[in-house]
C-alpha cells in the first residue's frame, strides 16, 4: 500500500441540511478526478451523506461546524469528517481511531448506528473515534483493474496540439 499521499482537502462548513449536498458533489468530484468507477462514486456519496446527517442532527443542540478532509494517495482515498468544530492533526487522529464492528447487531451500535452500519458496509474500511465529538475516518480503495493503466489518474489540464 503506498503511503504518499498527493493531495489533501479540506473544508469547513455548517452543520446543517443544505450542506450536505455540497460534501456529496465535492467527493464525487474528487473521486471522478482520480479515476473511481461510478459504483464506488455512488457508495462513498452515500457514505459521506450519512457521515454528514449524522453530524447535523446529533452533533449539536443549536448551530456548528463539521470539518471534512479528503486524503489522496495513489491507490485509496481517506475522507474524515468530524464534528465539534474540531481542527485536526491527521497523524493524532489515525492513532486515535479504532474500527467499527459490522458484525455487532446494530441495536448494539451508538445513536446513529444504523448509518454507521450502511457507512461500513460502502466503504472499504471505516474508524472512528468519539472521545471529544465523532471523528469518522471512512477509506475507499482505488482497484486498478478498473482504472485503464495508460491513464493519470491525477492529471493536470494538457492544451491539445
Amino acid at each position: 500500500m503506498s503511503q504518499q499521499e498527493f493531495d489533501h482537502i479540506q473544508m469547513s462548513i455548517p452543520a446543517k441540511p443544505e450542506y450536505v449536498g455540497v460534501v456529496r458533489l465535492t467527493v464525487s468530484g474528487i473521486a471522478n478526478r482520480i479515476g473511481f468507477s461510478y459504483d464506488d462514486i455512488e457508495d462513498m456519496k452515500i457514505a459521506v451523506a450519512e457521515a454528514c446527517t449524522n453530524v447535523v442532527n446529533h452533533a449539536y443542540q443549536d448551530e456548528g461546524t463539521m470539518n471534512v478532509s479528503f486524503f489522496l494517495y495513489e491507490d485509496r482515498m481517506e475522507i474524515i469528517i468530524a464534528d465539534r468544530g474540531q481542527s485536526f492533526d491527521v497523524d493524532t487522529i489515525r492513532n486515535n481511531l479504532g474500527p467499527i464492528d459490522s458484525n455487532k447487531p446494530i441495536v448494539d451500535l451508538k445513536e446513529g448506528g444504523l448509518g454507521l452500519f450502511l457507512i461500513s458496509t460502502l466503504m472499504d474500511k471505516v474508524e472512528i473515534n468519539d472521545e471529544s465529538g465523532i471523528v469518522l475516518m471512512m477509506t475507499k480503495f482505488l482497484r486498478g483493474d478498473e482504472v485503464e493503466h495508460h491513464v493519470d489518474r491525477i492529471t493536470t489540464a494538457q492544451p491539445k496540439q
